[in-house]
C-alpha cells in the first residue's frame, strides 16, 4: 500500500497494545478525565490512528523526520 514500511515489529506491537488501551480506557476506567467531551473523543481517535499505523506498517511522522524502526531488508530508507 505504501512505498516503504517504516514501523518495525516491536513498534507495531506497542502501537497495537497502546491503541487498544486508549480505545478501551473510557469504558473501563472511571475518572473525571472522561467528563471532558474533547478528551473523551480525542483519546480513542489517537488509539485508532496507532492501530492503523501498526496494521499498514507505515507512520507518516516517521517519514517526515526520516526515522524507521523496521529492520527488514528493503523496508528501511
Amino acid at each position: 500500500m505504501f512505498k516503504t514500511a517504516n514501523v518495525g515489529t516491536i513498534d507495531r506491537s506497542i502501537r497495537l497494545l497502546l491503541g487498544a488501551a486508549l480505545i478501551a480506557s473510557p469504558y473501563f476506567f472511571a475518572s473525571t478525565l472522561w467528563d471532558n467531551t474533547l478528551v473523551r473523543f480525542i483519546v480513542p481517535i489517537v488509539g485508532v490512528i496507532l492501530i492503523l499505523t501498526a496494521l499498514v506498517r507505515f507512520c507518516p511522522i516517521y517519514r517526515l523526520i526520516g526515522a524507521s524502526t523496521s529492520t527488514e531488508a528493503g523496508d528501511a530508507d
